[in-house]
């Protein structure tokens, strides 16, 4: 059997299609529902108990670190008709479990005029008989240049973003640290020219005038 040919391409985008495929799975923080991915190989009933045991407040305490990592306890106790020490409880319990993976600031790398490239990379692999995508996929995710990695559905298999200061910095992390890894395939490259939204973020403040109009 002819051993499979590895094909690895570069370009730079405005927009990527990658986006618009749904993520089967990611390295960073995710949950649904308030269930922690750990539990979704638990029956649907016991997941059912578990969101019901916990309450609908416990949904409503994610989105509002969500949306303010840096909402004091005592505000969202108020928000959420809670008491202060229950709070600061629950967030200690989701840090602790590893729902909550960190918290980090959304920065507009625009305005601070960086030397700094970013790119998505599409990669295509081999999957062990034992352990499937993850061990290369986990192995892709230790290095520095690395930001985020998901497991993806359709014409790839993994979706990674990273950065480096020049266009040659992250060509040269494609062509001698990803496509040297065993296992992997094809690579397909795009580079970053701006960046609009960010995680619900809009970068730019929207101006009066180029509000759209909703209708009901």
């Amino acid at each position: 059997m002819q051993a499979p040919r590895h094909h690895h391409r570069m370009g730079i985008h405005g927009t990527c299609g990658c986006y618009s495929r749904m993520a089967r799975y990611a390295f960073h923080l995710v949950w649904a529902n308030g269930i922690h991915p750990r539990s979704a190989c638990k029956p649907t009933e016991i997941r059912k108990n578990e969101r019901s045991q916990r309450g609908d407040d416990v949904d409503e305490l994610l989105k509002l670190l969500k949306q303010n990592a840096l909402e004091s306890p005592a505000n969202i106790a108020r928000q959420l008709n809670l008491s202060e020490d229950d709070v600061k409880k629950k967030i200690a319990d989701y840090e602790q479990q590893g729902v909550i993976r960190g918290y980090q600031a959304i920065v507009n790398e625009d305005q601070l005029n960086l030397e700094r490239v970013s790119a998505v990379i599409e990669v295509k692999i081999t999957p062990e008989r034992e352990g499937g995508y993850d061990h290369v996929a986990t192995r892709i995710s230790k290095f520095p240049e690395v930001e985020s990695l998901m497991l993806m559905s359709g014409g790839y298999d993994l979706l990674v973003f990273v950065k480096g200061k020049t266009l040659k910095d992250v060509a040269f992390f494609v062509s001698d640290k990803l496509a040297t890894i065993s296992g992997v395939i094809s690579t397909s490259t795009h580079f970053m020219l701006k960046k609009y939204k960010d995680q619900g973020v809009l970068m730019e403040p929207e101006k009066q005038s180029e509000k759209l109009q909703v209708s009901p």
